[in-house]
């Protein structure tokens, strides 16, 4: 049987601003002997905790199930189930912590009980200053604790991938194929479409996962200090240089490293890298002792590669090294059935970054005026769009006008007036033919969209709504 802490604590009651304990929080005392019992729960609520106490094991897990805790202070020697299997149930069933309590301690006991999950072991006769102390430091250290996990998993849910389109479920199949091997993986896509989540997804799929992720922009960083960031430098390599400094490749040690834009990286370092990748040592910038390390190689780009390589612009023995796993990332217009998750994603992820913005609701009409649009920028386009969208309207729902005033502009104009798109696929040829369809139509009909609408055999409505994703201003 599962429960949560969180359920069953008071509200309210952590900290005051300047950091003094405020009263609330739940110790449950498990000892055999009432005396014990009764002078810890005195003691405990003079200080304003609550106070639970429990005479056995058994009675101790069935409280806990019922009314949780935000510590045990647990007796090792107990009727019944003893305080070490009372720490395995208690474990079990939740992270609250256990300090346990013996008044014949041995380092095998206390050993036994830090490897079961116990936080603290004290002994007997217990001391008021000695058990406040250890109370608040370990509520102090469960609390940090707590956040943390909270902060990790909010942390993860920023990289997480959105969708259930075919496409996006194609590349959830990829990570759980490529996640586990050891290969070196190069993502491929345009801009925007989610290739650094990608590889954190692959980096967490792996069994590198607890190991360190280490992001590197090959195109952000100036030659002159891209070489120090990636492999580090000594004390007085260079012109400020004042300590010693590890790069990226030492911090993703046993990790991952995430080489984003490497079609950008330079000759000089392509040839560095290439040594570091076949041979899995290098030295720091001014120094001369060889380091080695375990790092794989997850790397991105928005170029074509093969041509880049064709052309003398990256090297050939790189290029093959690196992609040893190619991993190509859909655009967003090949999984527009993902917008609507992607959008509700977006809302969710600010709501929780700024707790005074309002939750908004998108209309129907405005949904699909989203799903709609050729989105050239891909998901962080989107992403803009809705941040836009939660700034800029200030009620809780979201018309199909407040989408159409807060999308992107329409691309230039040419001579006769027709928004000219740079999607030169069939799908934007086929919108480039409608546009200049509509835009001829209205001339004919003086612009009159009722009539043009009846010319073309489509509702008005229907009409409008293509007039806005195809960028065609009404006059």
């Amino acid at each position: 049987m599962m429960f949560s802490i969180h359920a069953a604590r008071g509200a309210g009651d952590r900290r005051g601003r300047q950091g003094e304990r405020v009263s609330g929080e739940r110790i449950l005392v498990v000892d055999d002997e009432r005396g014990v019992r009764t002078s810890l729960g005195q003691m405990l609520r003079v200080e304003s905790y609550r106070v639970e106490d429990a005479a056995d094991g058994e009675t101790a897990v069935s409280t806990l199930e019922k009314n949780g805790a935000d510590l045990v202070l647990l007796d090792v020697k107990l009727p019944g189930m003893d305080g070490l299997d009372a720490l395995k149930e208690i474990r079990r069933l939740s992270r609250v912590p256990v300090v346990m309590m013996s008044a014949h301690a041995s380092i095998e006991t206390a050993v036994e009980a830090t490897k079961l999950g116990a936080h603290d072991f004290i002994e007997k006769p217990l001391s008021d200053e000695k058990i406040l102390l250890t109370i608040r430091n370990t509520l102090d250290f469960h609390r940090l604790a707590e956040e943390n996990v909270s902060l990790k998993e909010r942390f993860e849910r920023r990289y997480e991938l959105v969708g259930r389109s075919p496409a996006i479920e194609r590349v959830r199949e990829r990570i759980r194929r490529v996640g586990p091997t050891q290969g070196r993986v190069l993502i491929t896509g345009e801009n925007g479409t989610g290739k650094e989540l990608v590889a954190r997804a692959v980096h967490r799929a792996s069994p590198r996962a607890q190991a360190p992720f280490v992001k590197f922009n090959c195109a952000a960083i100036p030659l002159e200090l891209a070489e120090s960031e990636l492999f580090g430098h000594e004390r007085g390599s260079f012109t400020g240089a004042t300590r010693m400094r590890k790069g990226r490749f030492e911090q993703a040690d046993r990790g991952t490293l995430f080489l984003d834009e490497i079609g950008d990286l330079k000759p000089d370092l392509q040839a560095k890298l290439l040594r570091v990748l076949q041979e899995g040592e290098f030295e720091r910038v001014g120094g001369s002792e060889t380091i080695r390390v375990d790092t794989r190689i997850i790397a991105a780009t928005n170029q074509d590669l093969e041509k880049a390589r064709a052309d003398g612009r990256f090297r050939e023995d790189l290029y093959f090294r690196v992609n040893v796993i190619p991993f190509p990332v859909p655009p967003l217009r090949e999984r527009k059935v993902d917008i609507p998750d992607l959008v509700e994603h977006f809302i969710g992820s600010s709501l929780e970054e700024d707790e005074n913005q309002v939750r908004k609701k998108l209309d129907p009409e405005a949904l699909e005026l989203l799903s709609e649009y050729p989105w050239p920028g891909n998901i962080r386009e989107l992403k803009n769009v809705v941040d836009r969208i939660l700034i800029l309207v200030p009620g809780e729902r979201v018309t199909v006008e407040d989408v159409h005033m807060c999308l992107p502009a329409p691309p230039p104009s040419d001579e006769s007036g027709l928004h000219l798109g740079h999607d030169r696929t069939l799908r934007g040829l086929v919108a480039d033919f409608e546009r200049r369809a509509i835009v001829a139509r209205l001339a004919e009909m003086g612009g009159n969209v009722t009539r043009t609408a009846d010319e073309l055999g489509l509702e008005r409505s229907h009409l409008y709504k293509k007039m806005r994703i195809l960028g065609i201003a009404r006059d």
